[in-house]
């Protein structure tokens, strides 16, 4: 499943490892992710530098987000069957619908860095994440601030569109937000997150794909 065999296994049991179960920094996989993010980032700029040699800094910028962003990766490590690998507490309500298993994606990243180095990393990178999951065409087309392109079709139909946060609640010490978008004074969608900013992406996203934007 994970596409590479393991030299250091230590590493990929701690990248699989939530701090829900396990608090020790030494322990869980936040270190590991803190260093996957930095690889990926490299090895997607990498990409996108040798792909699109004539674009500017700002589109290269904008594509590097949409590829790792927390969404994305979040689906891709799902799909990648990371979800049934991660030990986390799984009666933490907001935890099994959180975005925690592109945090795996990541510390598994960071677990092949160790353990193979940045030249197998890279190539991992492409051929087990980027290339199945990911269509670099396709992203171009898309706008990464789904909030913004919701307003936008908003204004140009003359609808009122609002986001209210509707809940606010402590899950396990953690605060989840919920933030509701409405159209012409009615609820459309909701969305949950442990910040506003994430809740009203993902209402919007939901938002987005009712209204068939």
């Amino acid at each position: 499943m994970l596409g590479v065999r393991p030299g250091r296994l230590s590493l990929y049991k701690r990248a699989f490892s939530h701090r829900s179960i396990k608090e020790g920094a030494a322990d869980n996989n936040e270190r590991l992710e803190y260093l996957g993010d930095a690889v990926l980032g490299t090895v997607v700029a990498d990409y996108l530098f040798k792909k699109y040699p004539y674009k500017d800094e700002g589109f290269l910028t904008e594509m590097r987000s949409k590829m790792v962003n927390r969404q994305q990766l979040n689906d891709i490590a799902i799909k990648m069957g990371l979800k049934k690998l991660t030990e986390f507490n799984k009666e933490d309500f907001g935890l099994r619908n959180s975005q925690i298993f592109g945090n795996t994606l990541e510390a598994l990243i960071g677990a092949v860095y160790l353990d193979k180095g940045y030249n197998k990393t890279k190539d991992w990178v492409l051929q087990q994440m980027l290339i199945p999951y990911l269509s670099v065409d396709d992203l171009e087309l898309i706008e990464i601030n789904l909030k913004n392109k919701l307003i936008g079709w908003a204004n140009k139909k003359s609808k009122a569109l609002s986001f209210e946060t509707i809940d606010e609640i402590m899950d396990k010490k953690r605060r989840i937000f919920t933030i509701a978008v409405k159209l012409d004074g009615q609820i459309i969608a909701q969305g949950k997150g442990y910040n506003k900013k994430e809740a009203s992406q993902n209402a919007a996203q939901i938002a987005v794909e009712k209204l068939a934007l």
